[in-house]
């Protein structure tokens, strides 16, 4: 029995096989026919000519290879064949479209220009997984290639995480103009405050009291909070988040056409080798 259920498949490809191959025989069977009918039109005169020159071809000698040549020649030389370059071995990727990333079709809008492959991190202070990436994005940053871009986008889904959203974008105005001048101990402080000390800076006062730690004055703070800066740099926040199909922090899209979290990838670690796997697609392309 399990040599009749292998007999069945076979008999199909064979099967499979021989329709290939006649209807390659079909394809030749009219000019075949149309070749014996020219045949049997011209054997007569075919006849009388070979007669005729029967006695020339005997007397003549056709000269096919040179014989200095045949000489120069070993006998058992090998025929050596041109054989084409063998075709470049396909990149084996670490990690697979649909699986550990999506692709966003069509590409979408970038923050900055096309001069630099764009690698942009959405998050929320409140987020707990955002905070134990922390490190893994500062370590990476601080080696990523020169042609690579890194934006962090705040998301921006209610109340309370936009208004947190509204503290990120003062504090890297501020931190911009040299008004702040140490942005990482000014994030990991926020950070702390929300995840270690239990302050949700739920209000825009409590949010100053942060920023006059690090001595930003009440002017520099209002000017900046409420400055059209800040607001344009949320609105592009909102369109991206709904370009990218933001549903969850923290998320990593690469030039606006990758999208991943460390959920598919596997751990922060991973991600961040995912990251660079998508950067180096990029460079590629």
């Amino acid at each position: 029995m399990k040599y009749l259920k292998l007999i069945g498949p076979l008999l199909l490809i064979v099967g499979l096989l021989g329709l290939h191959a006649c209807s390659k025989e079909e394809a030749a069977v009219a000019p075949i026919e149309e070749a014996a009918v020219a045949a049997e039109q011209t054997a007569d005169v075919a006849q009388e000519e070979a007669a005729t020159s029967a006695d020339e071809a005997t007397s003549e000698t056709l000269e096919v290879v040179e014989e200095s040549a045949a000489e120069d020649a070993p006998a058992d030389e090998a025929i050596v064949l041109a054989v084409a370059e063998p075709p470049v071995a396909p990149r084996e990727w670490q990690f697979k479209e649909g699986q550990h990333y999506a692709r966003m079709v069509p590409t979408q809008p970038t923050v900055g220009g096309a001069d630099k492959i764009e690698v942009a991190e959405f998050f929320w202070y409140g987020c707990p997984h955002c905070y134990d990436l922390e490190p893994y994005i500062d370590s990476w940053v601080e080696n990523k290639d020169s042609n690579v871009r890194f934006v962090r986008v705040p998301a921006t889904w209610n109340a309370l995480v936009r208004l947190h959203g509204q503290l990120y974008y003062t504090e890297e105005v501020l931190v911009r103009n040299g008004v702040i001048k140490d942005p990482g101990g000014f994030r990991e402080s926020i950070f702390q405050e929300y995840h270690r000390r239990g302050n949700r800076m739920t209000t825009e006062a409590a949010i100053q009291k942060l920023f006059v730690r690090f001595g930003v004055s009440e002017a520099q703070f209002k000017a900046t909070w409420d400055s059209f800066e800040v607001n344009q740099k949320l609105r592009v926040a909102d369109d991206l988040a709904r370009r990218y199909s933001i549903a969850s922090v923290p998320a990593m899209v690469v030039n606006g056409k990758y999208r991943a979290g460390a959920a598919e990838a596997g751990s922060y670690p991973k991600l961040m080798e995912l990251v660079d796997e998508l950067v180096l697609r990029e460079s590629l392309r």
